[in-house]
């Protein structure tokens, strides 16, 4: 079953993610929807402390992020390492006046959107990813209405 390949791990802190299974569906689902295959995602749920030092090592940035994608992908199939930081989610939620249920679950998919191929460089790219963002968080939220019926 093609939902034994997506994996959620905590790194120094304690996270567990509600509604795992359907998180799963709702990531599988946005990647059959680009016309791509799953490989093998691994979304690792650490602080911005963690999260800054990975980004200093593998990136040479000094900044603290919510979250950094290892890109894996091999022609159509999507793998990754996504690591986000629980602490920046919390933060950010507040900077913006949303949940944090709903940042994390923007992070979760933003991560994913850049392994589909979609970027955030020029000011066009950040106007089509929060986009696709929302897109992304209105299938959540759908699934989520289905599974509560």
């Amino acid at each position: 079953m093609p939902l034994d390949n997506i994996f959620f791990h905590t790194e120094d802190i304690p996270f567990k993610l509600d509604c795992q299974n359907i998180t799963s569906n709702w990531l599988l689902h946005l990647i059959e929807r680009h016309n791509k295959k799953l490989g093998e995602l691994n979304y690792i749920f650490c602080s911005d402390s963690y999260l800054l030092k990975l980004n200093q090592d593998h990136l040479k940035h000094d900044y603290f992020t919510d979250i950094i994608t290892f890109d894996y992908c091999e022609e159509d199939v999507i793998s990754g390492d996504l690591f986000i930081s629980v602490e920046r989610t919390k933060e950010n939620a507040k900077t913006f006046n949303k949940t944090q249920s709903n940042e994390l679950n923007r992070v979760i998919a933003h991560g994913l959107l850049h392994l589909l191929g979609f970027t955030d460089k020029s000011d066009e790219d950040v106007v089509e990813m929060r986009r696709m963002e929302e897109e992304a968080l209105m299938m959540l939220k759908k699934m989520q209405a289905s599974d509560n019926k």
